[in-house]
């Protein structure tokens, strides 16, 4: 996998990317409530996109919301979008913050990161002691893998059996959340 050719991908789907967003409300509301996103809490939304969690965000009235993705165009449109959120363009796995949070949450993109221990390793810095770190699909990982495999092949890994991506976790979190079934993929734990 490239960094430039995941870029490129996901600047050129922007503008398509809230069209074909699957928001199923039951999973949606899972993967928030085992990742914490709860009243007050401060967020970094990784591989943000156009911002697709943060009006849920919003409704769980967080305290701060700061996103941060690899394409400029997805960095575009979530700004225009929610202008009172920090969001920024950056490569999670090397980003650095002045600042840490409660929550870290990847939704939606674990498979698209070329160095996988490199980015937990790069987030645990940023999450608070006691905070927690969540790696969420909204589907299950085999549907998951058929769709990238058909479509972003190229830019996309197989996503890790739970497992595994606990594994990568376990380094700096208690994991205390590992759900791999037909609807939803949500591995979390606890800065330790």
């Amino acid at each position: 996998m490239n960094k430039q050719d995941i870029v490129s991908f996901f600047d050129n789907i922007a503008p398509l990317w809230d069209a074909q967003q699957d928001h199923n409300e039951q999973v949606t509301e899972a993967i928030l409530d085992k990742g914490g996103i709860s009243e007050g809490v401060h967020v970094l939304d990784v591989a943000c996109g156009t911002g697709v969690l943060f009006a849920d965000y919003q409704k769980r009235k967080v305290a701060s919301v700061t996103g941060v993705d690899i394409s400029p165009e997805m960095v575009k449109i979530a700004k225009s979008k929610f202008s009172d959120y920090e969001i920024i363009c950056a490569d999670a796995e090397t980003v650095t913050f002045d600042k840490q949070f409660d929550i870290v949450m990847i939704y939606n993109a674990f498979p698209h990161f070329v160095n996988p221990h490199k980015l937990i390793g790069n987030l645990a810095k940023v999450v608070k002691h006691g905070g927690r770190l969540t790696i969420a699909h909204g589907m299950s990982k085999e549907e998951l893998d058929k769709f990238h495999m058909k479509n972003a092949g190229k830019i996309s890994n197989l996503l890790p059996e739970k497992e595994e991506t606990a594994a990568i976790l376990s380094h700096f979190f208690d994991v205390d959340v590992m759900i791999s079934d037909d609807r939803m993929y949500i591995i979390s734990g606890i800065k330790i």
